[in-house]
């Protein structure tokens, strides 16, 4: 089978809305023969290209056409391309816990990869390399614990309330994956694990 037709095949068999990068289809060709093979489907708009060495397969809506990818989708594909992890902002984990109405308006990620970005029409999408203890525990709900409250702070954070709606959000396995990373952090955010880990919800 062509590269081509097996880069095409793998595309659709994602389905809609995936977004990648040369790197995932290395298994299949060399660097440079899966880039010649990508910028051919872009031009026979079977792919689109987001940005350098982005592309998507892009969702289309009745009325609309081809909308723009998520960018946690976007975020979550550059970080493949460099073997790297990523994570939502502070502001942002805050808000998927429940911790905080704000809603960023910049699509910011952490990641223990290079800084990157991207822009899709009138949104940036950056990825910002963060120091090692904002990327422990990478895609779990005490990943996003951790980083809420650095974004909450010492006041917000170590309050009762925070303290009682964690322990109803997160789960046991989260609970003690917040007491296995307890020494890498602040004594306040120490002292809110053991208590988020203790709580009787």
């Amino acid at each position: 089978m062509a590269l081509s037709d097996s880069i095409l095949r793998r595309v659709r068999g994602k389905g809609r809305g995936f977004v990648f990068t040369a790197a995932d289809f290395l298994d299949l060709g060399s660097r440079s023969a899966v880039d010649q093979v990508l910028s051919r489907l872009a031009r026979d708009l079977q792919v689109r290209r987001l940005d350098r060495g982005v592309y998507d397969y892009p969702r289309t809506l009745p009325g609309v056409g081809d909308v723009w990818p998520a960018a946690d989708v976007v975020a979550r594909a550059l970080a493949r391309q460099t073997g790297s992890a990523v994570k939502p902002s502070p502001a942002r984990a805050a808000n998927l816990l429940g911790l905080s109405n704000q809603v960023p308006a910049r699509s910011v990620f952490l990641t223990d990869g290079k800084n990157r970005s991207v822009t899709l029409g009138r949104t940036q999408i950056r990825l910002k390399h963060a120091r090692p203890a904002d990327m422990l525990l990478p895609g779990t709900q005490a990943g996003l614990a951790v980083l809420a409250l650095s974004f909450l702070g010492r006041d917000a954070g170590g309050s009762s309330a925070t303290v009682q709606h964690l322990a109803r959000v997160l789960a046991r396995q989260d609970k003690t994956r917040l007491l296995a990373v307890r020494s890498r952090y602040p004594v306040w955010m120490q002292r809110v694990f053991s208590q988020v880990a203790q709580a009787d919800v």
